[in-house]
């Protein structure tokens, strides 16, 4: 097989581990903590988990895991969406257990989790694993969005399990898969079997956080992706002097993302859903403070800028919150009706009687081509695709209507160019940066650690994230204590609550505080591709919301 030079060269990087994993594995032993509780909802989580509910934080110290070196069995699933460092997470469980065994054996359930419940498995052998170190993507096994959510599909899984004879199932996901983890060890349990359960912390979202996840993997490498890319529109746009780019970014329920490359890039304008969210701001308001900083910067010469919009905006408008949560409810009771109607003039007009005259008032006023993506097809779980929606471009347009309406009033004397873009995909399989190579190879090497000492239901975890790789905290945290009880497809269900943008945090304080000079000024940074090679200070540098969050 043919490969880059930058690809053989990411094969030969060793990856770093925290201390208390640099033992030999069977001098990696485990201090627990006091029993924990959910988040919320203790008592309803409490009847839901019976076996699995308040287990301890678990730390990994030196003593003695007698247990480490036993033959062990393991299925690993990568589910969900691809994050950068997913393949090294598995690089890191397979050779912990070659340590502890050199009979153990990985098997690859292909697909996500449906390879767990239709048992289509491959054998992980070390020529497989060497191909994919330090690579991005998911395609040493595949992920999938299924979940495992009937009972049918619990206990096909147990039956898989069984029949390959495995002792335990690694989950890699996000926080919709580990709260799949977390059922599917509930499940063992209650059916008494021994089979461990644990996950590990993925998603590029970054909303997958706590005390003692600090960030999940593929942040650090995606942000960076997106980095680049707007450092490069900001260096164009400020060489050419024209143009306004709209560049919606990736991040569905939180704007992490969003935030972290404003910190990194100093866009004239980034919003915050979380913000938008706290403020009650309205459409109209958010077009004028992009049309407010155009007009300034106009009157110093400056007929430029760029726009950040995190991808999920428009669910936390009030007022599209609103029309969004009208139109799912309505097309999902009327899922075969709404259906059969071929038309958007037909759509538009069945739902004047399905939702509330304001919000249909609002989707009537939308550019056709923008409503229509409002009617897109539901996801699996009933909500619009948000991903679909150009809201980039939507705003775009409302803020060229807007300065034409002040250029008539000769309130505005700029000229006015723009371009949209939106940066998703481009980073969800980049090379993985250092930070994240080392981080994924430590949470893969750390579930192994947990499987070894007899831990179930657990996430793995690495903190103190900030610091030297050497000086990184590893362990595991109960998939319980981060739940709570969500309205889902009609039904209260256990989840594992998402973390937002902390509007009271200190890299939104550190980006509040800086916005009203950069949506005036040109204060943009550039800070340039990944760097693999070179001092440490460059090359695993992690990103500014971390450090920020953690006094650096």
């Amino acid at each position: 097989m043919e490969i880059s030079v930058l690809q053989k060269e990411r094969y030969a990087y060793k990856p770093k581990l925290p201390e208390s994993l640099l033992h030999s594995v069977s001098e990696i032993a485990v201090e627990l903590g006091q029993p924990t509780e959910s988040v919320a909802n203790q008592d309803e989580l409490r009847k839901i988990f019976k076996h699995s509910y308040g287990k301890p934080i678990a730390a990994f110290v030196k003593g003695k895991n007698e247990a480490a070196s036993r033959e062990l069995k393991v299925g690993v699933i990568l589910s969900g969406g691809q994050a950068p460092g997913g393949h090294n997470v598995i690089a890191g469980l397979f050779d912990g257990l070659k340590k502890g065994n050199a009979n153990s054996q990985l098997y690859g359930l292909k697909g996500g989790p449906k390879g767990l419940i239709e048992n289509d498995t491959i054998p992980l052998k070390d020529a497989i694993i060497d191909e994919y170190r330090n690579t991005g993507g998911f395609d040493i096994i595949g992920s999938g969005r299924d979940k495992i959510e009937t009972d049918e599909q619990f206990a096909a899984s147990l039956e898989t399990a069984k029949k390959l004879g495995l002792n335990a199932v690694v989950v890699i996901g996000g926080d919709d898969s580990n709260t799949n983890a977390a059922l599917l060890a509930e499940y063992f349990l209650d059916k008494g079997s021994d089979i461990q359960v644990i996950g590990c912390p993925k998603t590029i979202d970054g909303d997958l956080k706590n005390e003692y996840i600090e960030t999940s993997f593929g942040f650090d490498t995606a942000c960076k992706t997106y980095s680049e890319l707007i450092g490069n529109l900001c260096r164009d746009t400020n060489s050419a002097k024209k143009y306004w780019h709209f560049v919606k970014l990736m991040g569905r329920s939180a704007s992490h993302i969003a935030l972290e490359c404003a910190l990194q890039t100093q866009p004239n304008i980034c919003f915050v859903s979380e913000e938008v969210e706290a403020k009650h701001l309205s459409v109209e308001q958010i077009v004028g403070q992009i049309c407010d900083s155009v007009v300034k910067r106009a009157e110093r010469g400056h007929d430029f800028g760029v726009v950040l919009i995190p991808e999920g905006l428009v669910e936390f408008i009030p007022e599209m919150k609103k029309l969004i949560s009208e139109l799912n409810d309505a097309i999902a009771a009327n899922e075969a009706q709404f259906a059969a109607i071929s038309g958007f003039a037909d759509q538009l007009a069945w739902l004047k009687s399905h939702i509330d005259a304001a919000s249909y008032n609002i989707l009537q006023s939308l550019p056709a081509e923008i409503a229509q993506q409002f009617l897109m097809d539901r996801d699996p779980h009933g909500n619009v695709q948000v991903s679909r929606i150009d809201t980039e471009k939507l705003l775009e347009g409302m803020v060229a209507k807007k300065l034409a309406e002040l250029k008539k009033k000769n309130a505005y004397k700029g000229k006015y160019s723009s371009l949209t873009h939106f940066f998703g995909y481009e980073g969800r399989c980049a090379f993985p940066t250092n930070f994240d190579s080392d981080y994924c190879y430590s949470l893969g090497f750390g579930a192994f650690a947990l499987i070894s000492l007899g831990l179930t239901g657990y996430l793995s975890s690495v903190r103190n994230l900030s610091e030297p790789a050497n000086k990184w905290k590893a362990g595991g945290v109960p998939l319980t204590m981060m739940m709570n009880i969500e309205h889902r497809h009609g039904k209260e269900k256990p989840v594992i609550r998402k973390a937002l943008v902390d509007i009271e945090g200190k890299p939104f304080k550190a980006f509040a505080a800086a916005r009203e000079k950069w949506a005036v000024e040109t204060c943009f940074l550039y800070p340039g591709a990944i760097q693999y090679f070179g001092p440490p200070s460059v090359c695993d540098d992690t990103t500014k919301t971390l450090k920020l969050e953690q006094g650096k």
